[in-house]
């Protein structure tokens, strides 16, 4: 079970006169965790540090302990509590001794005499538990240097025994040796398992010591970071609002819509980061023989890089998808690309750690091959409603290097749901990841519904106040499969005589399709692409016409040579077949298999001849 927070702030609004200080804003702070507030002077950090210590009731909003509402209209309200507020101006007494300031109206008192020595005993537990040395506890305080004083403060906070501990700008009039003792003491904080809401302008001083940071702009939340997932670049431009250039890069690199395709009706959903833009990423790349790629990737990190590498490996994806590699083998290229882009980068962000699933769906077989890289495994969605995770290999993140990935082959029925997604979807502070995965299964559960209802059903179960902490990515995509009447198959012997026979064969069905306008290209096509098989081949050919956006003609053989494009000389006494059929046709291409390769040749249907899916 996920850990309620110890102090959640949501929807806070403060107004002083006509300046609106706050404007509805969140934050949650955990037992144990160090969060930092940072911002421009006039954000509304030092409103938010009084609104919760009780000194400035807010107007608007709601602020709860450990789930339960509470009002703190009094700084003794948030004490009662457990909250205790170190503020920059320390409010020490520099006539009284540390003994003194630290039990200041909270004296031990026994019989009516103050208890000195006890006093002084707990005195030097606090002060040893944040390792403050301060030889005699008896001097005025007066006499301390800064960062005593401002150990002798925390100590002050921590007699009471609270549970949250706000300090406000703790090393602003320190050097950097001195600054160095007090972050040691806010480690030592939360080492103790208490909160502790760090304020400062001193950023590399707050992601030194901070879990978490949240950023303030204008009196409203404008991100909330990861410290060990988070760049400076990110953080800058939440604190000034510059997220504009990153924002239009990612957009531009993000797919504008979806591919005209048969295979699988797809709907998508693509959700930035409450932290800002992000590097997740997804895809559907229509390939030859009716097949169609799903890609899903998740890039670490925020900000201009992840948005800029992000569309490095989107485009990587795209030309080794044309080579038509096997998810497996593109996933061994994108891992040593990725490699390569951090070693070029030097001590930039890293882009090792990327992850991302790759998946090929065939309608004619209904076979799915897919590979992951460190990434989720997918769901399936069966056409009865229940839902299962699929059991694909788990390879490394991309630019680890050194273990191969592995594909692995399912048949997947019809009108069954693949479900790609990334991991800002089941991953949150508040929640296990098993019990995300749990969610998605739920909300994907259930028969007949449509990939875009089924995106709303995800994202309304798992996301329900509507904003990510991190990058979403999901892709819904049901299955279809080619009619076995729009595909026709032959096998052939190596046998000169074959090719006539083809050919009529393919006429004969074209005439069927209502395609004789296609039938002379068709014999072309097949006369070549077979006569150059039965020549420098050996073994058996397989012939396969499909029916569908455009008519695919396959030849397959047992060779692993393929032919090249080239022009033929006038004295030449061949070469001029394929480049025939490249002037004919729309496209053609190879695509090797394990036992040889196939040529294949598409060709635009006639108006008015496209099937319907």
């Amino acid at each position: 079970m996920s850990e309620t927070p110890l102090l959640a702030v949501r929807g806070i609004s403060k107004r002083f006169g006509a300046v609106q200080a706050l404007s509805e804003v969140d934050l949650e702070i955990r037992r144990g965790e160090a969060v930092g507030l940072i911002g421009n002077n006039g954000a509304g950090k030092s409103t938010l540090v009084q609104t919760i210590a009780g000194v400035a009731p807010p107007d608007s909003g709601v602020i709860e302990w450990k789930g339960r509402r509470v009002e703190l209209r009094r700084p003794r309200d948030a004490q009662r509590l457990g909250i205790a507020a170190v503020h920059q101006d320390l409010s020490l007494c520099d006539n009284l001794d540390t003994v003194g300031n630290l039990f200041l109206g909270r004296e031990l008192r026994l019989l009516g005499g103050l208890r000195e020595v006890e006093m002084e005993k707990r005195s030097r537990r606090v002060l040893d538990a944040l390792a403050v040395k301060i030889p005699s506890l008896r001097v005025p305080v007066a006499s301390l240097s800064v960062a005593q004083r401002q150990g002798v403060a925390i100590a002050r906070a921590l007699i009471g025994m609270p549970e949250l501990v706000i300090l406000d700008e703790p090393t602003a009039a320190l050097g950097p040796t001195q600054a160095a003792l007090v972050l040691d003491m806010v480690r030592r904080l939360r080492d103790q398992r208490l909160g502790v809401l760090l304020v400062s302008h001193e950023m590399d001083e707050v992601r030194a010591v901070a879990d978490r940071v949240a950023v303030l702009r204008v009196g409203r939340n404008s991100g909330l970071f990861d410290t060990k997932y988070t760049t400076q670049e990110q953080i800058d431009s939440a604190i000034t609002g510059n997220t504009t250039a990153a924002v239009t890069l990612q957009r531009s690199l993000l797919p504008h819509g979806l591919p005209e395709q048969n295979a699988l009706d797809v709907a998508y959903r693509y959700l930035p980061a409450q932290a800002g833009v992000g590097g997740d990423w997804f895809d559907v790349i229509p390939l030859p023989g009716a097949r169609v790629a799903l890609v899903v990737g998740d890039i670490v990190g925020h900000g201009m890089h992840a948005a800029a590498t992000m569309g490095r490996l989107r485009t990587a994806v795209h030309n080794f998808s044309m080579l038509d590699l096997p998810p497996d083998e593109l996933l061994a290229h994108l891992d040593e690309l990725v490699g390569r882009i951090d070693k070029e980068e030097g001590g930039g962000a890293p882009t090792a750690g990327a992850t991302c699933l790759f998946a090929i769906y065939d309608p004619v077989t209904r076979l799915c091959e897919l590979a992951r890289a460190g990434h989720l495994p997918p769901a399936l969605v069966h056409p009865d409603g229940s839902v299962e995770y699929l059991d694909v290999p788990a390879g490394p993140p991309l630019g680890l290097g050194g273990l191969p990935f592995e594909s692995v082959r399912i048949s997947l029925p019809e009108d069954s749901r693949l479900v790609l997604y990334t991991d800002g979807l089941v991953e949150d502070r508040s929640r296990d990841i098993d019990v995300g995965l749990g969610m998605l299964g739920d909300a994907l559960a259930g028969p007949g519904r449509a990939p875009e209802e089924i995106c709303d059903a995800v994202l309304s179960a798992l996301l329900p106040v509507g904003q990510a902490r991190d990058d979403i990515a999901l892709l819904v995509a049901r299955t279809r499969a080619l009619p076995e009447e729009r595909i026709a198959g032959w096998d052939l012997a190596p046998d000169p005589a074959a090719v006539g026979a083809v050919r009529d064969a393919a006429a004969d069905r074209l005439a069927d399709w209502g395609l004789d306008e296609l039938g002379f290209t068709t014999e072309l096509v097949l006369s070549e692409l077979v006569t150059n098989a039965i020549r420098y081949a050996a073994g058996p050919i397989h012939v396969r016409l499909l029916y569908d956006r455009t008519l695919i003609c396959e030849v397959a053989d047992n060779s692993s040579t393929s032919p090249h494009l080239k022009y033929a000389a006038t004295t030449d006494e061949g070469g001029r077949g394929l480049f025939l059929i490249a002037q004919m046709s729309a496209h053609w291409g190879t695509r090797y298999t394990p036992t040889g390769k196939i040529i294949w040749v598409e060709q635009d249907l006639p108006p008015g001849a496209r099937p319907t899916a």
